[in-house]
Formats: structure tokens, sequence, C-alpha cells
């Protein structure tokens, strides 16, 4: 089955649908533009399934991820989509290691979502930046004050944990 077919079965259920993506993903790394091609016309639950499914192939294997993901998830992080939000800030915490200097996008994007209404786009935003500080780049020299202000508004002890750790670990 091609990825098309998979995404326009209906008898296949939407977590298998992501589970068969991400598994075409790890066979297969050249599929991943074709993907993001078909992803970048489809509707918001097509586009969220596969950016989910990178998220599941790039938390196993990291390494398949391109530069084509990374700027990908990073611009669709600005989606409107709650869920297209969330997968891509994900995506970002797992492949963030492997490209230090290409985050500026990234950054800008999920430093917004920190603000976003939604707890799971918050989480997922603190999640990559977490990700992101731990790296211990010179981009924390701008980063840290962010997130510690952004700590200090935060009204979820989950979120501010998940800060908490990240600031520890930066030092």
């Amino acid at each position: 089955m091609n990825f098309q077919e998979i995404l326009n079965d209906k008898a296949i259920k939407p977590k298998e649908k992501t589970e068969m993506l991400s598994q075409l993903v790890l066979n297969n790394s050249r599929i991943i533009d074709e993907l993001i091609g078909f992803a970048k016309t489809s509707k918001d639950p097509i586009k969220a399934t596969i950016i989910e499914s990178f998220e599941f192939a790039t938390k196993l294997k990291p390494e398949i991820a391109s530069t084509s993901i990374l700027q990908f998830v990073s611009q669709t992080l600005s989606e409107k989509a709650p869920r297209v939000k969330w997968e891509s800030a994900k995506v970002i915490g797992n492949v963030a290691h492997l490209f230090p200097k290409k985050l500026d996008e990234a950054i800008k994007n999920l430093l917004v979502n920190t603000e976003h209404t939604g707890t799971v786009v918050r989480w997922s935003a603190a999640f990559a930046l977490a990700q992101i500080i731990k790296l211990k780049t010179t981009i924390n020299k701008e980063l840290i004050p962010a997130i510690e202000t952004i700590c200090e508004r935060e009204e979820k002890n989950s979120i501010k944990k998940i800060y908490l750790e990240a600031l520890k670990k930066s030092r």
C-alpha cells in the first residue's frame, strides 16, 4: 500500500494510519519529501496525521530526519490547527540535536505557541524548547531569559516542570 491509499482508506483507523505511515518512513526515508509535498496541499487532519507519523518515526530513529522535515514542521508550527502545531513541535523536539544551527524559525514559532490557549500546544512547545535548551548552543543567551519569563506566567505545573528541568540541565 502506498501512502495515499493508506490515507484515503476509510476502513483504517486514524491511529493505524499513523503507525502504517511511520513504518513507511522508517523503511524508506526517501518517501519523506513525497509526504511533505502531499501534506502541504492536504486538509489539517491529513497533514496532522502525516506529521504525527514523522513524530513516531523520528522518536525511534531521529537520524532519518532531513532538513526538509525540519523546515516543514518549523513552518507548520504557525498553522491554525492545534494538532498540527503540537505534532510539529514534537518532531522538532525529537530532531533538534541534529540541526542545532538551523532552529531559528522553529524557535520563533515555538515561542509564539507558548502563549496558545491549548494546553497540549503549550506542552509540546515546552518539550521542543527544552530539547533545544539542552543543546547548550549560543542561542541559549537569548532563549533562557525568554523561557524564564514564560515559566513565570505558565499556570500548568506539568509544563513549568519541563522548562525547569531543561533550565537545570542547561547550566
